[in-house]
């Protein structure tokens, strides 16, 4: 990295990680709302959760855990401390490292990443601070984007010579206009909350204080619907994304059909009918 790279680097508001102790669990996990609801917490605030193999593995092993827990009906990811929900790829980490080492880590993080869009259960991030590189890759690979006002979402790749390889090229560009997803991958240069839910890229803002029990509210009306029917216009989304109409349209159709047949779709009209709460079990896999 240049001196004029680390000058622009620090104008982002990157620094040096602080000279602590790593904790043991560099991921954190709750069960919340009688265990519906997980709420996993990037835990490196001395770096910023910037992310190390070790966490990137620890992510993973956590997500797998959630996939294969039926009680769960969503996720919310977010990161420690006041500064950052993650400024992405631990470059201190990897200053050190041999070409050998850095592949191993590119399939880490690439497992990650596949692992966080391959999520069944809806899965979506709450963002404060900054959202750098891979931080900004792993918010835009979940379901959705709730934001704090003060939060800022850049990809700096370019300032230090890499082109993105977190998902940014493919993904920015559908949550934001195509050149303005090209003008922050070749800038480096971040936007705001405000602008990123200007330009749809953020579905909510709310002040920091209020931003975690915005977010569960959001978790805690997913996790009340069908867990069979979320999973299955998750699917029809995600699926038909890119695809001729009619081709979205039959996924679509497809996974319409079997709600249709589902004990869930029952008790549900049911519950409507009976003016009451509908109980929905959790799904069997």
């Amino acid at each position: 990295m240049t001196d004029n790279n680390d000058t622009r680097m620090q104008r982002l508001g990157y620094r040096k990680p602080a000279d602590v102790p790593e904790p043991d669990q560099l991921v954190l996990v709750e069960y919340v709302s009688e265990g519906r609801v997980a709420i996993i917490t990037l835990n490196r605030p001395h770096a910023d959760n910037a992310i190390t193999t070790e966490l990137a593995a620890q992510l993973i092993e956590i997500l797998e855990t959630i996939a294969a827990r039926s009680s769960v009906r969503a996720a919310i990811l977010t990161g420690a401390g006041d500064r950052a929900f993650s400024v992405g790829g631990d470059l201190y980490q990897r200053k050190n490292m041999t070409q050998e080492q850095w592949l191993r880590q590119r399939h880490v993080f690439d497992r990650l990443l596949y692992t966080v869009r391959q999520m069944r259960r809806p899965i979506f991030s709450a963002v404060h601070g900054m959202a750098y590189g891979g931080g900004c890759e792993i918010a835009i690979s979940t379901d959705f984007i709730i934001a704090s006002d003060e939060a800022v979402f850049g990809q700096p790749e370019a300032m230090v010579g890499l082109s993105a390889g977190g998902g940014s090229p493919v993904f920015l560009p559908r949550v934001l206009k195509p050149g303005k997803a090209m003008q922050m991958l070749m800038t480096g240069e971040p936007i705001t909350a405000q602008e990123a839910y200007r330009l749809g890229m953020v579905n909510e803002i709310h002040p920091r204080s209020e931003l975690m029990g915005a977010v569960l509210r959001i978790a805690e009306k997913i996790a009340n619907n069908s867990p069979t029917a979320v999973q299955a216009v998750k699917r029809a989304v995600q699926m038909g994304q890119g695809e001729p109409v009619e081709q979205a349209v039959a996924i679509m159709m497809d996974e319409h059909w079997r709600s249709v047949v589902h004990p869930d779709r029952v008790e549900g009209i049911r519950a409507f009918t009976e003016g009451r709460e509908p109980t929905f079990p959790d799904p069997a896999f």
